[in-house]
């Protein structure tokens, strides 16, 4: 089953990859028609979204990001500097590995990062929205 981080991005496991695979065999065929229950949801879902953009005339972005990443780009998915990504990997509050001299992060878990850091800014608006409420 897909992982879904937010509206605009999802993880996908083999399984995924494998129906994604399959079903991309069959609609390269001529005539070919589109099995939406050989896909999973969250594919098929994004499909739609495409389709709905499109329709719209709008423009859309596409972008298929590798099992691991450069410290720059996992920090620009994070919407944090380079320099407090460092900081958060030499304090072990997010996973990487060394690759030579450059470190590196799995996609995964900058996801899980992204998703973890959303939820704790929420859970604090909230908390802030109930302090102002509590003083009125």
């Amino acid at each position: 089953m897909a992982i879904v981080t937010d509206a605009e991005h999802v993880l996908t496991t083999a399984e995924d990859a494998r129906a994604a695979e399959t079903v991309a065999e069959e609609m390269r065929r001529p005539k070919a028609v589109l099995h939406i229950e050989n896909l999973p949801l969250r594919t098929v879902e994004l499909i739609l979204r495409v389709l709905d953009v499109t329709a719209r005339g709008g423009t859309l972005s596409v972008t298929a990001l590798p099992e691991e990443l450069t410290t720059s780009t996992a920090a620009k998915i994070l919407g944090i500097s380079r320099p407090t990504l460092m900081k958060m990997i030499r304090e072990g509050r997010i996973p990487a590995h060394e690759v030579g001299t450059h470190h590196r992060l799995r996609t995964e878990d900058v996801f899980t990062e992204l998703h973890e850091r959303r939820e704790r800014q929420r859970a604090a608006f909230a908390e802030l929205l109930e302090l102002e409420g509590d003083e009125l």
